[in-house]
């Protein structure tokens, strides 16, 4: 009785499997709107614009990573200064051999050292520089981790006086020894002197063709950051022309190899700030210096501030570093760069104001309490 029904589904056929796979991956769109719209877009992603509008010199970054912050942030802590009475007896009269900080109040100068061993020696705690004697032994210059640490100041100090274009070019945030020691007895991200890396090439090796961390991994040379930011050589890419009058070696004409270096030296920084190359330059015109960015001046006085640090903070400390701190190659002191302090991020621990509660780093003189 239902073969008239068969009949004329043979006549007319119908197809049923199109608008169900339709309206399958319909509903599909549909609940991935719901989701997106509920939970939000996790590859969404922002920019930070470094130069004129449409040109693509713009950072881009996900969203989900800028809400994620610095680790050591966490490490920070808030101990506002003690605003110093008329007649306060100063440290450099109370104790023996202070030869930095002696113009801070007892107070005051208990308070820095408190939070130097948070920042450098929470484990070993204020016998890391001063030893294991009574407090009558303090003063001594036995270890040499108090004569670095000494030093050290004296490098925060400078810092934060003579380099203020750099350090706090957007907005005041200044540095401390947690900027680059993050709770650790030597910082993350120091630099020694490479040598040769590649000793099995026959010929000259060319300083390079070995990947190594100062290169991010590539096969440019591995002296870029000797060679620009210790012995502070030009740096510079070589001549657009062809067949020009320099030649290589003589004084300030670039060759190929110093092209290369000053990749690897910009491969580094990028990756030392989490940026790209539009973050100083414009693409358009990369050897225009009249075209770059604002940031290309903070950068080029990081590295002046960089050279300065390692020439005449650092380098010398290697007559008084242990055989273990020095470099296993050369054995030369640990050296700075963009890495040290920056850690990845633009601004060393995301741009958090770290000198506020501590004025006696900011200067070297008389610190000012505001009163």
């Amino acid at each position: 009785m239902f073969k008239w029904f068969d009949k004329w589904n043979r006549e007319h056929p119908a197809d049923i499997e199109r608008p169900a796979i339709l309206t399958g991956v319909a509903g599909a769109v549909v609940l991935a709107v719901v989701a997106v719209m509920a939970l939000g877009q996790p590859y969404k992603t922002d920019s930070l614009q470094t130069g004129p509008r449409g040109n693509g010199m713009s950072v881009p970054e996900f969203v989900s990573d800028l809400a994620v912050p610095d680790p050591a942030i966490a490490e920070l802590f808030d101990d506002p200064p003690y605003v110093p009475e008329e007649g306060e007896e100063l440290a450099g009269d109370i104790y023996q051999n202070v030869q930095v900080l002696g113009d801070l109040t007892d107070a005051n100068f208990n308070r820095l050292m408190a939070a130097m061993t948070r920042w450098v020696a929470p484990e070993q705690g204020c016998a890391y520089c001063h030893g294991d004697g009574d407090l009558e032994t303090y003063g001594e210059d036995t270890l040499y981790t108090k004569v670095v640490s000494r030093r050290m100041i004296e490098m925060t100090r400078n810092i934060n006086e003579n380099w203020d274009a750099h350090v706090n070019a957007n907005k005041q945030v200044g540095v401390t020894c947690m900027t680059c020691h993050r709770g650790q007895n030597v910082p993350s991200d120091i630099w020694f002197k490479m040598g040769e890396v590649n000793m099995a090439a026959a010929g000259w090796s060319a300083v390079q063709n070995r990947a190594t961390p100062l290169t991010s991994y590539t096969s440019l040379p591995t002296d870029a950051l000797e060679k620009y930011l210790l012995d502070g050589d030009m740096i510079g890419v070589h001549d657009l022309e062809s067949r020009v009058a320099a030649r290589p070696g003589d004084e300030g004409v670039p060759t190929i190899q110093d092209a290369e270096r000053t990749y690897a030296l910009m491969n580094y920084v990028a990756n030392s700030l989490g940026v790209n190359c539009t973050f100083c330059h414009n693409t358009r015109a990369f050897y225009d210096g009249g075209q770059v960015t604002p940031q290309w001046a903070t950068e080029s006085l990081g590295i002046q501030m960089v050279l300065e640090l390692n020439n005449d903070y650092l380098v010398p400390l290697a007559e008084v570093l242990p055989e273990d701190r020095l470099g296993p190659v050369a054995g030369d002191a640990p050296k700075v760069a963009c890495r040290t302090c920056h850690k990845g991020y633009q601004q060393p621990l995301q741009g958090t104001n770290v000198i506020a509660d501590w004025p006696e780093l900011a200067t070297s003189e008389a610190p000012d309490y505001g009163q």
